[in-house]
């Protein structure tokens, strides 16, 4: 029936695709976060939805007569460098064929991305995106929250399996990003139910990412937290929201929760923390000797492990942080660029709420910016612990605060346009014998 049903939906928007392109493109959002197929246990498990999806976004893509114009702004540019180096470092790779095979991987996915920059254009376009994305994942908070609840926080949280957010890391990542984008929402609906209904998931998925027993999303949530609170108006309220929240949810989870995130004081003698710095050291001496190309996709072979890493009686594992998986694979400049992206990113979202505060009707888009930089921090901070770092969420938001910064500069150049004509307007007052300033202590002509 799930197979069923996502094949009906799939095939049932394509039509729509041809009409309003960014239709695909939230189809797409839909399928490669979500992976809603691989929910179901038949034919759709493996059927080529995303591949059939992109086809036809970019058959509609070059058939539309809407703007479709790539805004080149300093995030899109830093973006494309980014996409550039990683083709670069593929072609030099240590391993071509599976750098080759995971590069095919990862350009599906920045096409995507430059298709959604080139596609998302208007508010309705941007608040659309986040709502695919809050659902995509908000599914698997709810289920994960309703499963630790009912389990007492005793079992643990799996996302998807064979995705980006299969592990328990990396669900527990995915669900903390997503609850500011519920706040987001929360803040634009009219709705009262949709927004108890977000209330609710946020709640939810704050389970869920305790129950997964990820000590990296706890500290992720953490500093979201704090942030949250520094960024908003409202701190009183905040504050004792969190203190209100926090407590009774650490509280509810039993004791072997706590034994593990105890964990994060004496890491020194975690294996699986050691384990990460090891996997850091590897990519790091990698780098040091391939500083500009890096190793290319997938350095986490024996061979390059027992080379590079400081113990080689460990276990060969990827990076799990994204900066040293940048690092590893695409040397220092490939982080460079990275940090440059996220750094810009967030420079972006800082601008939109400076220069939206005494603008009332983009309110939303002040609001939108804050909690992508909340979401932003989350990813930040638990990201250095995961190698998340060609998962599509993070490049979807920056899209959208692209977007939104276009419109905000587009409201902004046409206030300033409209208030110089007005200006001039009131200036000069025309007459048969040509113009006289109002300001002039002459009203009348000679003679």
């Amino acid at each position: 029936m799930r197979d069923i049903l996502v094949t009906l939906i799939v095939f049932g928007a394509l039509p729509f695709v041809f009409k309003r392109p960014y239709i695909g493109v939230l189809l797409w959002v839909w399928i490669s976060v979500m992976n809603p197929h691989t929910q179901g246990w038949g034919f759709a498990t493996t059927f080529q939805f995303a591949a059939i999806i992109a086809a036809v976004t970019m058959i509609s893509l070059v058939m539309t007569r809407e703007s479709r114009n790539l805004p080149l702004t300093p995030v899109i540019w830093a973006f494309l460098a980014f996409i550039f180096w990683m083709n670069v470092t593929n072609l030099f790779a240590l391993h071509p064929e599976e750098s080759s095979e995971q590069w095919v991987k990862v350009m599906k996915i920045m096409l995507m991305t430059v298709i959604t920059c080139m596609l998302i254009k208007k508010k309705e376009h941007i608040q659309q995106l986040i709502w695919v994305i809050v659902i995509s994942l908000g599914y698997y908070g709810v289920k994960g929250g309703i499963f630790t609840i009912r389990s007492g926080g005793v079992d643990m949280v799996w996302g998807p399996e064979g995705t980006f957010i299969g592990g328990n890391n990396e669900i527990a990542l995915a669900l903390i990003m997503t609850i500011p984008l519920m706040h987001y929402l929360q803040m634009i609906t009219q709705s009262v139910w949709v927004r108890h209904g977000l209330s609710i998931s946020m709640v939810l998925c704050a389970f869920a990412a305790l129950g997964s027993y990820s000590r990296g999303a706890f500290l992720a949530i953490t500093a979201m937290c704090l942030f949250l609170w520094l960024k908003s108006r409202h701190k009183v309220r905040i504050g004792l929201l969190l203190l209100l929240a926090i407590p009774p949810a650490v509280m509810f989870m039993p004791e072997q929760w706590g034994q593990r995130m105890d964990t994060i004081n004496t890491y020194e003698e975690d294996a699986s923390v050691n384990g990460r710095f090891n996997a850091w050291g590897m990519a790091f001496n990698l780098a040091k000797e391939r500083p500009f190309l890096g190793g290319g996709f997938e350095v986490a072979t024996p061979e390059l492990f027992f080379r590079y890493a400081p113990d080689i009686s460990d276990l060969p594992r990827a990076a799990h942080s994204n900066y040293f998986q940048a690092l590893g694979e695409h040397g220092f400049v490939g982080l460079g660029l990275y940090l440059l992206l996220a750094f810009l990113t967030w420079r972006t979202g800082s601008w939109i709420i400076r220069n939206t505060a005494k603008l009332p009707e983009f309110r939303w888009a002040s609001n939108l910016a804050t909690m992508i930089q909340v979401s932003l921090i989350g990813f930040g901070v638990g990201g250095a612990f995961l190698s998340l770092l060609y998962f599509d969420v993070p490049y979807y938001l920056m899209a959208a605060m692209v977007a939104t910064r276009v419109l905000v500069e587009k409201a902004i150049k046409e206030k300033g346009a409209s208030a110089v004509t007005k200006t001039k307007g009131g200036m000069a007052i025309s007459g048969e014998f040509g113009a006289i300033n109002p300001s002039s202590p002459r009203t009348s002509g000679s003679g």
